[in-house]
């Protein structure tokens, strides 16, 4: 096959069209062209009046050998993943989690034969959807399971978005486990690939059931309670559900796992502080941001975006898990908090965009050497949000002209906020520092300035989006254990992901690893 890159289609292509524009990419008769297929697709709209797709195509074409001689056109190669060997495990390996990272970690054991143990805390995914949904709907939060906490981890409820910036050739590897679990196959090229919350349920399911069909094991509601260490080496776990012999752990219990990192804390585990992000979701109407992003032009997908900018000071201000078409949901773990993140389904059809507008956070921001500094910060800023919404799990709400004035908001303006418990207005610059509402301020109107209708007045701001990613990172050294040997910390809550696919691919990381140190 050949890879062809930057292929210019038009929007509302089809299948032959592809066919075509290879075809007179490489300067052959449409016939020498035997396929053509997608392999990466974006819309470039940095023109307005001539939007269009960019794509990369695989092709084959006849007497490829040939072509190859006389025209320098790159190979498409596909990722070949390396098969392990079956597993001599003395004990079987335990999986604390199953969130992307965990669940991608037990499917390359079980994959080679370790048969995985999986302690999930949480519900599963079946009934943890019914589980949210009665939270979202009534204000029963189940401390358990959750938005952050059960099977799937917190991207279960987050769209699905498998963007990342990272190039690792292991993205190929989840990509296909997600189609074969159930997931649409346009993930496969699309630039900003997505599942959709709605569909994610029947994903998660799939990769479960081939974990077990493997020779793992899930437990639910099996709550990592203490690790048992004899001269620095990992021995076995405790669990709600019993204690299990084991000298291998990988840690996945993802960055709202609180009473997992006082417990690393307390067996001695090294640790450090790490940046991370607050703020606000932000929405506007959808087809404000088509207009936007796409001028009058149709036909096209559901528009979203990315900004970022840096003020003055250094500090960092930028839009996080965007949700096109999508809504802003509860996803509160602890009692008497407010948490807020976004969604979409796949079809992403609803009304409004929301996004997170978020403000980077530093150790140096808080005047202690405290470890847990940056927990107790999302922690206040929670229980904050919870007594300024007025108890009953509603959220704070200021409007973005209110907010850039510095007033409170009286009432909702047009633009309906989608916070499923209600939202009560509010003077949301009282929940932050000074330091975060006044970056806030400056970048809402900087990102104006790219975005058209981004400061909209009417634009509501619901707080508070404290959980993008963790504020520690339990350290491991270049054999992905940590200061305990058996222990491999990994995926977004151990600070070395930040999102699905960079967390699953750090699942699959951490479990060649662990085959690899067996033999």
């Amino acid at each position: 096959m050949l890879k062809i890159s930057n292929l210019r289609l038009p929007v509302g292509f089809a299948d032959g069209d592809i066919r075509l524009a290879a075809a007179e990419r490489l300067r052959l008769p449409v016939e020498d062209v035997e396929s053509a297929a997608l392999v990466r697709l974006s819309v470039d709209a940095r023109d307005k009046s001539d939007i269009h797709y960019s794509a990369a195509v695989k092709v084959c074409v006849k007497n490829e050998a040939r072509f190859l001689r006389l025209h320098d056109v790159e190979p498409y190669v596909p990722y070949a993943y390396p098969q392990p060997p079956v597993s001599r495990l003395r004990r079987r390996v335990v999986v604390a989690g199953s969130g992307p990272a965990g669940l991608f970690a037990a499917l390359i054991l079980a994959s080679a034969g370790a048969e995985p143990i999986v302690l999930e805390r949480g519900e599963c995914v079946e009934q943890r959807l019914i589980t949210v949904e009665n939270f979202q709907r009534h204000g029963v939060l189940n401390p358990e399971s959750n938005v952050q906490f059960g099977e799937g981890g917190a991207g279960a409820f987050s769209d699905g978005k498998l963007t990342t910036g990272t190039k690792d050739p292991r993205q190929r590897k989840v990509i296909e486990e997600f189609i074969a679990a159930g997931a649409p196959e346009d993930i496969a090229y699309l630039a900003k690939p997505h599942i959709g919350t709605d569909r994610l349920v029947g994903v998660v399911r799939g990769l479960r059931n081939k974990i077990i069909s493997l020779g793992g094991e899930v437990r639910f509601g099996c709550a990592l309670r203490d690790f048992y260490i004899e001269n620095g080496r990992l021995t076995g776990v405790a669990s709600a559900g019993g204690d299990i012999e084991t000298d291998v752990l990988v840690l996945a219990t993802g960055h709202s796992a609180r009473d997992v990192f006082e417990l690393c804390a307390r067996r001695g585990l090294l640790m450090e502080r790490k940046p991370f992000s607050v703020g606000v979701r932000i929405e506007h109407p959808q087809e404000l941001i088509q207009r936007a992003q796409y001028g009058a032009a149709g036909g096209l997908p559901p528009a979203d975006y990315r900004a970022a900018v840096h003020l003055a000071d250094g500090r960092g201000v930028y839009t996080f898990c965007m949700c096109p078409g999508g809504e802003v949901v509860a996803s509160a773990s602890e009692e008497n908090t407010v948490v807020t993140n976004g969604m979409s389904r796949y079809k992403r059809d609803g009304k409004n965009a929301n996004s997170a507008l978020l403000v980077s956070v530093g150790p140096g921001d808080f005047k202690s050497d405290d470890l847990f500094a940056g927990v107790r910060f999302q922690r206040r800023l929670e229980r904050q949000a919870f007594y300024m919404g007025g108890g009953s799990y509603r959220a704070p709400m200021t409007l973005v002209g209110d907010f850039l004035k510095g007033q409170k908001s009286a009432s909702i303006g047009g633009i309906e906020p989608s916070y499923p418990l209600g939202v009560t207005p509010a003077d949301i610059s009282r929940l932050f520092p000074d330091f975060v509402t006044t970056a806030l301020r400056e970048g809402i109107r900087l990102i104006g300035r790219k975005i058209r209708g981004f400061d909209t007045p009417d634009a509501p701001l619901t707080g508070v989006e404290s959980r993008s990613s963790s504020p520690l990172r339990i350290v491991r050294g270049e054999n992905l254990q940590a200061s305990v040997a058996g222990i491999y910390p990994c995926g977004e809550g151990a600070g070395y992901a930040g999102g699905i696919m960079s967390a699953a691919v750090d699942g699959i990381r951490c479990a060649e690893k662990i085959l690899g140190e067996i033999y």
